[in-house]
């Protein structure tokens, strides 16, 4: 991939304070850039001073081989477009107007719209999906429809890079991902360079191409997230304690009270049918044990993010009879049992016998599944409670 961005020895900040210093880094034409970091880290200064809001307290920065500080406005505006977080107020501008203001550095000296000017602002609003708020005010669109409107702007600029400052900050879960679509798109399709500050970690890990851990006045790595990224450089990064990520999942956990410290249960789990259990029964108190999992599951992952205890086994391997009598250790003393439900198969017969055992011994016992389905794998299911009580039921 061709370099379209070269940073050297640069520090930023305001006045005499550095905010981040000796940032040096290339970013490729095409490549979606996330900057991750807790608040006040710098990443909005780093975006400013990139696109030129704000001088650098040192070093230099070019693009496509030219200092940026030699570049005039007009040239700067033809290559890059910047997207902050603070909310533009055009006053009375319908949706094509607004975006029409990304060609004013190809307009003439009376601001006259070329045809091919017409065609960008229109491909613009094509790519985000927002012809149909053309002809409405800018001031009655929500929060989505005003972002929309903000990235066609900056697409109709015609720029090679585009710098956003969290661009999905106040949208709605639907908005949010329609946007991070259309900005992975612009970078695969489009060719258009993305350098974005993003807050949510699982997302920006799953889009971008490379990723900058900002931290402490420095970056403290760089590379594809498939490579620098781990639960202890996310703790890390981010002082995590009562929090726990898995780079695995991308997602982050809560862990209420360190797995509980009230009556303790034995989840019996696999193939994520123990997920919502653990989350539901964490947050009522329960100690939660599970098991028999093996380590390639999506419970595993999720339960041990949580930091429940697991009785595990090594991925595609059989239950050795050492899991079961460590798993039928912990119904003895549990509560009580739940089977999650979790799919049958040659590898986790294991897990049948231990609801055959907690049948024997008389333990109080759900199930999630039906009860013809476990009557095709043992002689009698009497004593499992099937579907009769909502487990999810905060009452319960």
């Amino acid at each position: 991939m061709q370099k379209i961005i070269e940073i050297k020895n640069l520090s930023v900040g305001y006045g005499r304070k550095v905010v981040v210093s000796n940032i040096n880094q290339q970013i490729l034409r095409g490549q979606f850039i996330a900057l991750i970091g807790p608040n006040g880290s710098g990443k909005t200064t780093i975006l400013k001073t990139l696109s030129r809001l704000i001088s650098p307290l040192a070093g230099s920065v070019y693009i496509d081989g030219k200092e940026l500080i030699n570049l005039s406005s007009n040239e700067i505006a033809k290559k890059m477009a910047t997207v902050l977080t603070e909310r533009p107020n055009p006053g009375l501008l319908k949706g094509y107007e607004f975006v029409s203001l990304g060609r004013y550095p190809y307009t003439d000296l009376f601001g006259r719209l070329s045809k091919e000017d017409k065609d960008k602002i229109y491909e613009a609003l094509r790519l985000v999906h927002a012809e149909h708020l053309s002809n409405r005010y800018f001031g009655e669109l929500s929060d989505g429809e005003r972002q929309k409107l903000i990235l066609a702007r900056a697409i109709a600029q015609d720029p090679d890079v585009i710098f956003l400052d969290e661009p999905t900050l106040h949208l709605d879960l639907k908005s949010k991902m329609e946007i991070l679509n259309i900005l992975y798109m612009l970078s695969r399709k489009k060719g258009i360079t993305i350098v974005s500050s993003i807050h949510d970690i699982d997302i920006a890990l799953k889009i971008s191409d490379t990723v900058w851990l900002i931290k402490d006045g420095r970056i403290l790595d760089a590379g594809p997230p498939e490579k620098i990224i781990d639960e202890k450089r996310i703790n890390e990064l981010y002082g995590l304690k009562e929090v726990c990520f898995n780079s695995i999942l991308c997602n982050i956990e809560l862990r209420l009270s360190e797995n509980g410290s009230g009556r303790p249960i034995f989840v019996i789990a696999g193939a994520g049918k123990g997920a919502p259990i653990y989350r539901a029964h964490i947050k009522r108190g329960y100690r939660i044990i599970t098991g028999i999992v093996h380590e390639n599951d999506i419970d595993y992952q999720i339960a041990k993010t949580l930091g429940l205890e697991i009785i595990s086994e090594k991925p595609f391997s059989r239950i050795k009879e050492e899991s079961i009598k460590k798993a039928i250790d912990y119904i003895n003393k549990a509560d009580f049992v739940i089977d999650s439900g979790f799919p049958i198969g040659s590898e986790n017969m294991g897990n049948l016998m231990l609801i055959k055992y907690a049948i024997k011994a008389k333990k109080k016992l759900f199930s999630l599944r039906k009860k013809e389905e476990l009557l095709k794998y043992m002689d009698n299911a009497d004593g499992i409670i099937f579907e009769k009580v909502d487990l999810f039921d905060q009452n319960c």
